[in-house]
């Protein structure tokens, strides 16, 4: 006989469900929010450094950002998504300039 295991409302998830429920962690976006200060090259920077992102794709987030007021940078798992944040956070504070880096879920 195979465990079984109860969801949130006690009602009994199949194996295969339950798999499911273990092999998906959430997900989080990672936004960039435009400012009047930080310049467009140090972004471009910290979405080459910190993302990993191609130069091309770094201008074009870039441009989003600077157009649209925020930008997505990408979706990752949660503790990827903070040390990011925390990065990005750091980078403009010794740069000092008040980039903005946020999460949310997906």
């Amino acid at each position: 006989m195979s465990p079984r295991w109860a969801d949130e409302e006690n009602e009994i998830l199949t194996e295969q469900e339950m798999r499911a429920k273990i092999e998906t962690p959430r997900r989080f976006k990672v936004l960039l929010h435009n400012d009047n200060y930080t310049t467009m090259d140090f972004v471009v920077l910290v979405l080459v450094r910190v993302f990993h992102k191609h130069q091309a794709d770094a201008i074009r987030i870039m441009l989003d950002v600077h157009h649209k007021n925020i930008g997505e940078v990408g979706v990752y798992p949660r503790e990827v998504a903070e040390t990011q944040v925390e990065l990005v956070r750091q980078m403009a504070q010794e740069a000092q300039f008040p980039l903005l880096c946020t999460m949310e879920p997906e």
